[in-house]
């Protein structure tokens, strides 16, 4: 914070009034509104500092040449902090959620694809990509990056141990066929609804730091497939119109020539995706990230449906099985929805989609454990051998006595305060005899009162809805 004052002071010949942190889910950079009473501009720290220098440097490039970004102000000697104009508070993701088909919404939306060619094309001419961070050019090496990062962040702790010598094989297939569309232009990289702010009623670009020389299919890939933004196929179709019209002066193409070749990116960038969610979520458990993994895999199903791609089924074959481990969106609709779980401790807590981190986690694992006998080796809790072993000794029957007394008046306060979400979930050691068993005696005892109940097995990828 001192630096950012002292910048401001330096550049005004007073220090602020007021500096408020504006939130940022994506990012280590803090972001700060920094005001005198008249003015406000925005302050950055970040922690890195090739990647600052690579947005002061991109967007002094843009603003020069009449690129819509916001102009860099002032910045520290070492490039740890600095500051830019103030594009306001209202970025189109927001709009979007707003008022997702208002006519205001959707010509903004049109606007800001009409723009994205000459950001790529003019935008690339005269500029220095040795300042892109963390890498110059979009390459084998950085697409296997984002491979690599959906293998290890998503694919493998979502319980799936991939034929390693496949994967590697379709990686590099999926590769090549990327850097056939090698252009001169610059590649924004996440081009998407948050990082368009809206200014004087026109779009602004903001959060192109990460961005390198590459290919231009891969921005419009990016921004109509970003699945939080909950675009209709309709959308997608007539916003991809609205680019090719605009490519045209730079690109001449045919829209379905471009709609071929931009399938490749849309897959790749779905995959990117999920590493990111899976790192950001999964692993550091930020709720945003957490909560736009399942609108993720619905579009991963929908795109996989519409396009065949012969030369990666095993790759489109494990993205088809991720589709189905994850949860669907619950519904929304008012109505209270009681999701009860079994799980294995071996494989970890399940997480809470929803983004509530609410409910109970009871451990079932005190209980006399069938799994010791072969004879229930391979049977679960469904089956009628484990509950007659279970219920014999009668430790399971009190054991729900007291989940079902807790789980009750929770669901009575929850309905009367018009909650919609509530997680119980039981664990074991392999999710497959007591949690089962628990889970699903208490799905049964909430929906004979009338409660909505959504009923997952993970270890046995089981999801029905009572």
């Amino acid at each position: 914070m001192k630096r950012l004052t002292e910048l401001f002071a330096a550049l005004y010949g007073h220090e602020p009034q007021q500096q408020t942190a504006i939130t940022n889910s994506g990012s280590n950079r803090q972001y700060y509104r920094i005001s005198d009473g008249n003015l406000s501009v925005i302050g950055v720290i970040g922690t890195s500092i090739p990647e600052n220098k690579a947005f002061v440097s991109l967007s002094r490039h843009f603003s020069e040449n009449g690129m819509k970004v916001p102009r860099v102000l002032t910045h520290t000697e070492d490039f740890s902090a600095y500051i830019t104009e103030d594009l306001g508070s209202e970025d189109l993701f927001g709009l979007i959620q707003q008022d997702p088909s208002g006519e205001r919404t959707q010509s903004l939306l049109k606007q800001t694809v009409a723009q994205l060619p000459r950001l790529q094309f003019e935008g690339a001419q005269g500029l220095d990509f040795s300042v892109c961070y963390p890498i110059a050019q979009f390459d084998r090496r950085s697409i296997f990056w984002d491979l690599n990062y959906f293998k290890y962040e998503f694919l493998k702790p979502s319980g799936i141990e991939p034929d390693e010598v496949r994967l590697e094989e379709e990686f590099n297939l999926l590769a090549d066929w990327l850097l056939s569309y090698e252009s001169p232009t610059f590649m924004y990289r996440d081009f998407q609804s948050r990082n368009v702010m809206i200014c004087n009623g026109q779009p602004y670009f903001i959060d192109f730091q990460g961005g390198r020389k590459g290919p231009f299919y891969y921005d419009l890939a990016s921004f109509v497939y970003q699945a939080k933004a909950g675009y209709s196929a309709a959308q997608r179709e007539s916003l991809t119109d609205c680019y090719v019209e605009a490519l045209q002066p730079y690109h001449p193409c045919s829209k379905e020539d471009f709609r071929q070749q931009l399938r490749p990116f849309v897959l790749f960038r779905l995959i990117q995706v999920l590493g990111a969610y899976g790192f950001r979520g999964l692993v550091e458990h930020k709720a945003h990230f957490i909560q736009s993994i399942i609108p993720a895999l619905a579009l991963v199903r929908e795109f996989l449906s519409d396009n065949d791609f012969d030369r990666l089924p095993y790759l489109c074959d494990l993205l088809r099985q991720l589709t189905t481990i994850y949860p669907a969106a619950a519904p929304n609709d008012g109505q209270l929805t009681v999701e009860v779980m079994s799980f294995s401790y071996k494989k970890g807590y399940p997480t809470d989609f929803s983004g509530n981190g609410g409910g109970y986690v009871f451990d079932c694992r005190s209980i006399h454990n069938p799994g010791r006998y072969p004879e229930y080796k391979n049977i679960t809790g469904r089956d009628k051998p484990v509950m007659d072993f279970l219920e014999k000794n009668g430790e399971i029957t009190v054991f729900l006595q007291h989940v079902y007394a807790l789980v009750d008046q929770t669901v009575s306060r929850y309905q009367k305060r018009g909650f919609t979400h509530l997680q119980v979930m039981f664990g074991c050691t392999g999710g497959q005899h007591r949690s089962v068993y628990a889970a699903e005696h208490l799905a049964r005892h909430l929906a004979e009162q009338g409660v909505r109940v959504r009923l997952i097995h993970r270890e046995q990828h089981i999801d029905i809805t009572l």
